[in-house]
């Protein structure tokens, strides 16, 4: 199934195929102070529909995960990972926030 998604006011847009089958509640301090559910996702799955410098990148602590959001209104619709070595951020992978997706 194709799902659309992004920000608030529409400057960070995404698409992503596939099936939601699980949502992880990241435990990270920045998605914790979001109250993130991420749906994993490979990079070939993920695409994004606005130019990528419409998304800021926000990084922290040891720089596996590049957390996006829209500089205008704040929405963090997705994130992407850096480190080749990580067990679930790999730099193939994305992670839509399940907050973001479009439900209508």
């Amino acid at each position: 199934m194709l799902y659309t998604g992004g920000c608030h006011c529409g400057k960070v847009r995404f698409e992503v195929e596939g099936e939601i089958d699980a949502a992880c509640a990241c435990n990270c301090s920045m998605c914790v102070r979001k109250g993130s559910l991420l749906w994993f996702v490979p990079r070939d799955a993920f695409r994004l529909k606005t130019p990528d410098e419409d998304a800021a990148t926000y990084l922290f602590n040891k720089h596996v995960i590049r957390h996006r959001f829209c500089p205008t209104c704040g929405i963090h619709p997705f994130a992407e990972g850096t480190d080749p070595k990580a067990t679930r951020w790999r730099p193939s992978t994305f992670a839509a926030s399940t907050a973001s997706i479009s439900t209508r």
